[in-house]
């Protein structure tokens, strides 16, 4: 079982997203925004994050940077899932050391297998 921390400002894709996690065996703890997962991180110590880009008080890249600077976060995968496409939002993601984007709708097999694999 892998402790998945899940970040999103919508609270339905949040529910999706760990459900998705839950009925695949895993332990997932929620949070709805850059802060408030920097709290979860500290707390809960996940093995794995998934986080949103477009966030309100601190978006998924100022969280992973932020993350990175934490003993917790420094080397955890981190794996933004998002709507946008921009290469300089990914050039971002990648100086930040984000381990990798994947956009919404989101698939359920290829979040898993991504998990099992970076866990």
């Amino acid at each position: 079982m892998t402790r998945v921390l899940a970040v999103d400002d919508t609270r339905a894709l949040r529910l999706m997203l760990a459900d998705c996690l839950k009925k695949a065996g895993h332990d997932v703890v929620v949070a709805s925004d850059g802060v408030e997962a920097l709290d979860q991180l500290r707390t809960h110590k996940p093995e794995i994050v998934i986080t949103d880009l477009n966030m309100p008080n601190m978006n998924g890249l100022e969280f992973i940077e932020e993350a990175r600077k934490m003993p917790e976060g420094q080397t955890v995968p981190i794996l933004l899932l998002t709507t946008e496409t921009a290469q300089a939002l990914k050039d971002r993601a990648k100086q930040v050391k984000a381990t990798g984007w994947l956009t919404k709708p989101f698939d359920p097999d290829q979040i898993l297998g991504l998990v099992d694999q970076l866990a």
